[in-house]
């Protein structure tokens, strides 16, 4: 039956219904099924108080991961949303690499609700950039569309072109170590107009961490333009070592 409310919505159902956002079978509500749902790693648990790492046991408020003790970031925090495993590379690399901008707005309220501290606290949102020519063989940036549905939403600035990219890198995910990931990285960013940034609170958004040398360059060239603070929130990050494409 047509709801009366929302007659168009229903019609567009009728002609398209909503798909899981993993496997793509049919679903009630846009979303995933309850099948991938129960699949899926959300880190909410304990974590380090800087870079989110999930933590196997509570050791309560203000504590570090090794590596952060050992080499504090750039950043001031770091929040992502899901484990990147098997269960979620799916829908993840399908916005990446297959044009599935329909995920855009699911993702960006999952977002939303996992960056709820840093969201209080910036005034500008900016998504990590891709280099130029890659952009142009993909034709969309898929932090940046996640970054302007969350400051849509958020009613937050968000400033696409306040961090570029100077050169091309490799993916990330192809490095063979943490070690190589901060060396395909560095001197890659810069900020343009320093103004942009300067003294504001900066949301950097990301698809997926990886051992977190993309986000670490990042917010070392906003924290050279003047940013008072960075806070990175991500889709999803590695949580133990992997071989999965990113």
């Amino acid at each position: 039956m047509m709801a009366l409310g929302n007659p168009g919505a229903a019609v567009l159902d009728l002609l398209f219904p909503p798909l899981c956002m993993a496997c793509r079978l049919p679903v009630a509500a846009p979303g995933l099924c309850a099948a991938c749902w129960s699949g899926i790693a959300f880190l909410e648990g304990p974590a380090c108080t800087c870079c989110g790492l999930p933590f196997p046991v509570d050791l309560g408020e203000g504590n570090f991961c090794a590596a952060c003790l050992a080499r504090p970031p750039a950043f001031d925090s770091a929040r992502a949303i899901l484990a990147y495993d098997e269960k979620s590379r799916g829908a993840i690399l399908a916005l990446k690499h297959a044009d599935r901008l329909d995920l855009v707005p699911g993702f960006a309220h999952w977002l939303a609700r996992a960056g709820r501290s840093a969201l209080s606290r910036c005034e500008v949102i900016v998504p990590v950039p891709l280099h130029r020519l890659r952009l142009w063989r993909r034709r969309y940036n898929q932090a940046a569309e996640l970054a302007r549905r969350l400051g849509h939403e958020q009613g937050i600035d968000v400033d696409p072109g306040a961090l570029v990219r100077t050169r091309p890198t490799q993916s990330q995910g192809a490095m063979a170590s943490a070690r190589a990931r901060r060396r395909n990285v560095l001197g890659a960013f810069k900020v343009p107009d320093p103004a942009s940034v300067e003294g504001r609170r900066v949301l950097l958004v990301d698809d997926v961490m990886t051992t977190g040398a993309t986000v670490e360059a990042c917010a070392r060239a906003l924290r050279r333009a003047g940013a008072a603070e960075v806070h990175v929130l991500a889709l999803a990050r590695v949580v133990r070592a992997t071989d999965m494409p990113i």
